[in-house]
């Protein structure tokens, strides 16, 4: 006799979070304050961020993002997008995986549009998804590190930093966001 293996616990689990994200969604202060601090950490963590995000068009700012993976993953956080240093919208990222993987992570990711048109191709779509609708291309950098803003070409970059927990995955591929409407 074979036996089965049981998928319910995982998919449950992802669910689960998915559901509570949902449920501790953050109101628009709250957020907006998040993200001030994001910044703050981002900026005395990271040499030359200062200068990199007054060079961008735009950036996205998620003070956190949560993924848990049992064999099934899913990730969720909600950030603000910023355009001349002023809040303008407030998006949700989601993104899901399959594969082996175990355990759970929070960490903040800054995405910089340093064109016009890449953060107008973004703000036009009605659900921006990394890998199909743009790329974003991931700068490795900790902290007491520098950015060389002269040697970014890449319209979308991403940052992902603060990390915490015992899962480690740096990729955005995949991941969806969606604006939301919070008044």
């Amino acid at each position: 006799m074979i036996k089965q293996r049981n998928v319910t616990r995982p998919l449950t689990l992802v669910l689960a979070m998915l559901f509570a994200s949902s449920v501790l969604a953050a109101s628009a202060d709250k957020l907006n304050r998040e993200a001030d601090k994001t910044l703050q950490v981002f900026q005395e963590e990271i040499g030359g961020a200062d200068v990199f995000l007054n060079q961008a068009a735009g950036y996205l700012v998620f003070p956190r993002v949560i993924k848990v993976g049992f064999v099934f993953g899913a990730e969720t956080g909600e950030g603000v997008l910023r355009v001349g240093g002023s809040t303008v919208s407030y998006y949700r990222t989601t993104g899901g995986s399959f594969g082996l993987q175990m355990g759970a992570q929070a960490k903040s990711i800054v995405i910089a549009f340093l064109t016009r048109e890449s953060l107008d191709k973004f703000r036009n779509s009605s659900g921006w998804k990394v890998g199909v609708d743009g790329s974003v291309a991931l700068i490795d950098v900790g902290a007491g590190k520098t950015i060389d803003s002269d040697n970014v070409r890449d319209p979308v970059v991403g940052f992902i930093f603060g990390s915490k927990g015992l899962m480690y995955n740096l990729t955005l591929e995949g991941s969806k966001f969606t604006k939301l409407d919070k008044s």
